[in-house]
């Protein structure tokens, strides 16, 4: 697997976790079947796809981007589908973990074993 295979793999990685963490949601606490199942087999994806790209990524490199990219992720689409907005303080912190995943993808030596 090549680094931008990796690093597609790590985008689909957390794209199905970020579906995963919307339908656990919609749950309800695992009540509901339907979004249960969708929360259960997205996380498996998401973590499978994530072990792929793991064979090429440092781990902390590679969770780092995946839990910083799914975080903002997770945080808009909960201010615009559920209304759970966000006060100036939150938006900072994202906007660090932004600044954090940009920094190590631009300029960490990490990436090259």
């Amino acid at each position: 697997m090549s680094l931008s295979q990796a690093y597609l793999c790590l985008a689909f990685a957390i794209v199905a976790e970020v579906i995963g963490t919307t339908a656990l949601k919609a749950a309800d606490g695992f009540t509901r079947p339907v979004p249960s199942l969708v929360t259960a087999v997205c996380y498996a994806i998401s973590f499978y796809l994530l072990s792929l790209c793991l064979k090429v990524l440092p781990t902390g490199i590679a969770y780092a981007i995946w839990s910083g990219v799914g975080i903002v992720l997770i945080s808009t689409i909960s201010w615009f589908v559920h209304g759970q907005r966000l006060d100036w303080p939150a938006i900072a912190g994202l906007g660090l973990i932004i600044a954090g995943v940009a920094v190590i993808n631009l300029f960490s030596k990490s990436l090259s074993h």
